[in-house]
């Protein structure tokens, strides 16, 4: 049940601040004062965000016992989360080298995983 628990925190926190920086990127201006506006207008969300990505963190060690993995395995989240914003605000498609490169951290998720 932990890991069930841990991935969708950490998939509601980093989808919520990937999507603020993308949002952010993509609709505000890039002048000193909005900027600080925007984020001190997120502060409530990235305050939701770090909470679930902290819990999301020790329910997977809880899970796992291995804290290296739990870390590889939300960076591997991260980066998918990451291609889909590109997708959804700015239209990027992932292109073979991002596939290349989600496979090798797969690749890495599963020797961290073996005893």
């Amino acid at each position: 049940m932990f890991y069930i628990y841990s991935v969708g925190l950490l998939f509601g926190g980093l989808s919520i601040i990937n999507l603020v920086f993308s949002y952010q990127t993509k609709h505000i201006q890039h002048l000193f004062w909005p900027t600080l506006q925007f984020q001190l207008f997120m502060l409530p969300l990235f305050l939701m965000a770090n909470m679930c990505i902290g819990y999301g963190i020790r329910y997977g060690f809880k899970a796992t016992d291995q804290l290296g993995y739990t870390l590889i395995f939300s960076k591997c989240l991260e980066i998918l989360i990451s291609l889909g914003v590109a997708y959804l605000f700015l239209k990027e498609v992932p292109t073979w080298k991002n596939w290349a490169g989600i496979g090798i951290i797969g690749l890495g998720i599963f020797l961290v995983k073996q005893k």
